[in-house]
């Protein structure tokens, strides 16, 4: 059998604890995107839909190019998925006011209703999971979560903004 196909065991240094970390993130995220999930497919819509919809609703007029820094999908990706959503009405994209081949991108009142019905039961996972916890405890979910990012997202959320 060769490297392939060998299974990877953690090693004897491995922390239990960080284990179960792992575990309960993709549970957490199974969990977090099964509600939206639903709602998306009952449109013909995926993840990367919804992904769209979420960022230019908390941006509006953001640019492709900082959507495609933010997502880190191909210009393919997005294309595809942009058209479907610009065609279904939830999107609209207009010039740039400087550059006319920048294009600036907005969610439609459809596009609104969409990401708001997306989002409520997620603030409301997110809600009950901070219940109870004071402002330091909110504040150390914040950091646990930015620590697990590559880049800062605060700074991915601040590129573009004109």
């Amino acid at each position: 059998m060769g490297a392939k196909n060998q299974a990877i065991h953690p090693t004897p240094t491995s922390d239990p604890v960080d284990v179960a970390v792992v575990e309960l993130l993709f549970f957490a995220y199974r969990d977090f995107t099964a509600d939206p999930d639903a709602i998306l497919g009952d449109i013909g819509f995926g993840r990367a839909h919804h992904r769209v919809i979420h960022f230019v609703g908390s941006r509006p007029g953001m640019s492709v190019a900082d959507l495609l820094d933010i997502l880190r999908i191909t210009k393919q990706s997005l294309a595809r998925v942009l058209k479907q959503l610009i065609d279904s009405g939830h999107v609209c994209q207009t010039a740039g006011p400087e550059d006319r081949r920048q294009r600036r991108l907005y969610l439609t009142e459809e596009g609104e209703n969409l990401r708001n019905e997306l989002l409520s039961p997620q603030l409301r996972r997110i809600d009950r999971a901070l219940a109870g916890m004071d402002r330091d405890q909110r504040r150390a979910v914040s950091q646990f979560l930015t620590r697990m990012c590559d880049h800062d997202p605060a700074s991915a959320m601040n590129n573009g903004s004109d």
